[in-house]
């Protein structure tokens, strides 16, 4: 019989929903921001670059420290900093806003000189996010099987990315297109309020959250333990697999998406509100997916649900590729990110319920290294094929070739993962772990 979530995980749960919403706000806001100070893909991709490079350069340490210290208080650090970083980034745009181009004026701007103090604030304010985004999640994911039951792991991850969702996708960008129509700054603090309130919620959680080894730890020694991580994911014969199909998968997804903003603005036709809309889709698909994909999984098995993912993925791309419809791009996203959240809940809740939790940081952070490792690198991609491709065909074409190229780099992901991400797999491990 299944146990209730609890309160310390009600804690964490609301905490999550409060900073999301904050990130829900921020995600129009930076986009918005990144090109009113420049036009061009290459420095657009270059700043998402900045902000997941941390995700190649400090994941692996980030597991070493997740598995040294206290997960919670981790969290609450993390958390304080970006708040910190997020305040000083909102006074430097409220600086600066009168420089910038008003909103209405980027549907039609194809090019602009760019404003290099605001954008290297930009690139800087989003490496040092990343850092800190990189091992808060680290410990986050880590702490979730402290705080909730073995059983209920795929129960409380679910309902965790629903609020995500929900306030991320469907509250957050409508209320950022509000705020930054008054002013373009104002996200920025918005966002900062929801760190420090996420903050207060996690310190409340009582207990300790070390991790707790039966091996003595002396010095710390980042080169061991990393290697003691890597080993143990290594010699997986599952989450080897899933690792390395997920980095390819985000790589790709990464590429798509590197000039998103200038195929929205451009390609779409969106004003910042329409734009907000369009993050909204995400809302509903992880709504619908957080609540259905365990009942979904029980259905038709794990690696069905996977192959579902393998599927909407391409199919979802080139549609967009295709379209100059915001509201195509509205349905495909759903879709897109209802099949996301299943794979999510799947893999995420198999991770934490198989990893010995001693070793749950590291592990988990060598699975990052090569699931989000890969992302950087599409976001490089894809600026420099749009960069490209205006030397050889026109400015929308050359906005629309990543998706092209992504949908076909998708199929090839399914051909490769659907004999290895079985349910039988799945429960093997499953098993071999209890035992």
């Amino acid at each position: 019989m299944k146990t209730k979530l609890g309160a310390a995980y009600w804690r964490l749960w609301s905490a999550t929903a409060i900073s999301n919403l904050g990130d829900g706000v921020s995600a129009i806001a930076y986009p918005w921001l990144a090109s009113a100070v420049t036009r061009s893909p290459i420095l657009i991709a270059a700043a998402g670059f900045a902000s997941r490079l941390p995700w190649l350069i400090f994941t692996l340490h980030a597991g070493v420290i997740t598995d040294r210290f206290d997960r919670r208080k981790l969290i609450v650090g993390m958390d304080f900093f970006r708040g910190l970083l997020t305040v000083g980034v909102g006074a430097i745009v409220l600086l600066n806003h009168d420089s910038l181009p008003s909103l209405n004026e980027l549907k039609s701007l194809t090019d602009l000189d760019t404003n290099w103090a605001l954008y290297v604030t930009l690139v800087i304010a989003s490496f040092l996010f990343g850092m800190a985004e990189v091992l808060r999640d680290n410990s986050a994911q880590t702490l979730m099987p402290s705080v909730v039951d073995k059983d209920n792991l795929e129960k409380a991850n679910g309902r965790m990315w629903s609020a995500e969702s929900l306030t991320n996708s469907f509250v957050g960008p409508p209320l950022g297109s509000l705020l930054i129509g008054i002013a373009i700054f104002i996200p920025f603090f918005f966002d900062a309020v929801s760190f420090f309130v996420a903050v207060a919620l996690i310190a409340s959680i009582g207990g300790s959250f070390k991790p707790i080894s039966n091996q003595p730890r002396e010095k710390m020694n980042f080169k061991s333990e990393i290697k003691e991580g890597f080993n143990w994911l290594w010699g997986h014969s599952l989450l080897r697999p899933m690792a390395i199909i997920l980095g390819f998968m985000n790589g790709v997804g990464s590429m798509v998406g590197a000039t998103y903003i200038l195929f929205a603005q451009e390609v779409l036709e969106t004003s910042v509100f329409i734009f907000s809309i369009l993050g909204m889709a995400g809302a509903f698909g992880g709504i619908i997916g957080g609540f259905l994909a365990p009942k979904i999984s029980e259905r038709i098995g794990s690696g069905a649900s996977l192959l579902i993912s393998f599927i909407v993925a391409p199919l979802g791309t080139v549609v967009v590729g295709l379209t100059s419809s915001w509201e195509i791009v509205w349905i495909v996203t759903v879709f897109q990110t209802v099949s996301a959240i299943l794979w999510n809940t799947i893999t995420v809740s198999l991770r934490q319920s198989i990893i010995p939790s001693h070793l749950l940081g590291r592990v988990n952070s060598v699975y990052r290294f090569f699931a989000w490792g890969s992302i950087p690198i599409g976001m490089a991609i894809g600026g420099g094929v749009v960069a490209l491709g205006q030397q050889f065909l026109s400015r929308e074409t050359a906005l629309r070739t990543p998706y092209f190229l992504g949908s076909i780099l998708g199929i090839a992901i399914l051909v490769l993962a659907a004999p290895r991400l079985t349910s039988s797999a799945i429960e093997k491990a499953r098993l071999e772990a209890d035992n």
